[in-house]
């Protein structure tokens, strides 16, 4: 098993920055893809971003393209997600994720999952 751990949400007013961590823990994590989710009050699950475990490639969601960026680093098995320009509609519940495998858009892709972290963006 892994055991995926998110912290670093909260409170911030539009235009603010947040950078959430995701600690990662249980098994080797040399062929794991990582990515965020997020789920919006009312709304179903949406893809944020994602990449891979070597670090060499990204993909963030439409929405989110040119203000949050994915990171890791592997020696602290530890993927992190910075937000800057936030927006009322960044607001959700967001979840870190561990693919056996590749990452990407799908939420299937997935195999275990973070209990998620509130972030919300006062207006």
């Amino acid at each position: 098993q892994v055991q995926l751990v998110e912290s670093g949400g909260g409170v911030v007013q539009a235009g603010g920055s947040l950078r959430l961590s995701c600690a990662a823990s249980g098994r080797t994590f040399s062929r794991y893809g990582m990515g965020w989710f997020r789920r919006a009050p009312g709304k179903e699950r949406e893809f944020v971003a994602a990449v891979s475990w070597t670090g060499d490639t990204t993909y963030t969601a439409d929405s989110v393209k040119g203000r949050f960026t994915i990171s890791r680093d592997n020696g602290k098995n530890t993927v992190y997600l910075r937000m800057n320009t936030l927006k009322p509609e960044d607001t959700a519940v967001y979840y870190c994720a561990a693919a056996n495998g590749y990452s990407g858009s799908d939420h299937r892709l997935y195999d275990y999952w973070g209990q998620g972290t509130q972030v919300t963006v006062s207006s």
